[in-house]
């Protein structure tokens, strides 16, 4: 795998090229790297494919910035479109968890960038806020994130228990879960992963105002045993995105990608044979 950089305004986007074919670009969520795609990569570049797989800003040996405004979803999805216009123009985008919620706003700000789009266990803004009004059960769910916007607290804790948590929350070996504890000791990583929570609980209300009609061939794979989403966010959202195919894999957590690799290279490769949309 080529390690390659590409500077888009004043952030370095550090990220893993490999494959010829088609691209597709991949997007790690929360508290990963492009590490994530580790069992994907191999499959898709076999199946004649191109991958890209940065690691998002503030994460991996990408560019940290210290402001928590940095870390709002719209410089993300700048970051990303900047990518995507670098390496072709247009391409199948997938993503999970953070991943997934940016790789939501891209063809939603930028639509002529995106021909597909995968989603993994990141829910659409739509049916998200609908579940979280009409389910207390949903609420408490997602109280972590309120710890998440305190000060210096949730640092200590990532830096006490994450590699605790982390096989308990999917199927990583110890030795992906050594490669991931050796990038949050990077100067600042924790307090970056984190401040993507603390940006959203100060530009939440911003983001309900970027909502657009998803037109791409659109997948959504999504592990049913996710400890933080109720499966019902996967549920009634098709005026949004009306080319919508939704997959559920019983067996797989949150990560679905971890704990469920075969099957969902299996989902991809299928995937991407659709025809895309004409822009």
């Amino acid at each position: 795998m080529a390690d390659r950089y590409a500077d888009i305004g004043d952030i370095r986007l550090h990220y893993i090229d490999e494959g010829e074919g088609p691209l597709v670009v991949m997007l790690h969520g929360f508290p990963e790297f492009w590490y994530s795609w580790r069992n994907q990569i191999p499959a898709l570049v076999k199946a004649g494919y191109r991958v890209i797989a940065p690691d998002l800003r503030g994460y991996g040996e990408s560019s940290r910035p210290e402001d928590v405004e940095a870390y709002q979803l719209t410089l993300v999805v700048q970051d990303i479109a900047g990518l995507i216009v670098q390496n072709g123009g247009s391409c199948t985008l997938v993503g999970h968890d953070w991943g997934g919620i940016a790789s939501w706003l891209v063809p939603m700000l930028h639509p002529a960038l995106v021909e597909r789009l995968v989603v993994m266990n990141a829910p659409h803004f739509v049916p998200m806020k609908r579940e979280i009004d009409r389910s207390f059960g949903q609420k408490m769910r997602l109280l972590y994130q309120l710890f998440f916007n305190l000060p210096v607290l949730p640092e200590i804790f990532l830096r006490l228990f994450g590699r605790l948590l982390m096989p308990r929350l999917a199927a990583f070996t110890p030795e992906e879960v050594r490669t991931y504890a050796e990038t949050w000791k990077k100067p600042g990583a924790r307090t970056a992963m984190l401040n993507y929570y603390r940006a959203l609980g100060k530009h939440r209300a911003e983001i309900r105002g970027l909502l657009r009609r998803i037109e791409v061939p659109t997948m959504l794979i999504w592990g049913d045993r996710d400890p933080v989403f109720h499966k019902e966010m996967t549920e009634d959202f098709g005026e949004w995105v009306p080319n919508l195919r939704v997959e559920h894999i019983p067996e797989a957590g949150h990560f679905v990608q971890t704990d469920a690799p075969e099957k969902v290279n299996a989902l991809l490769i299928d995937f991407l044979a659709t025809q895309p949309t004409a822009h």
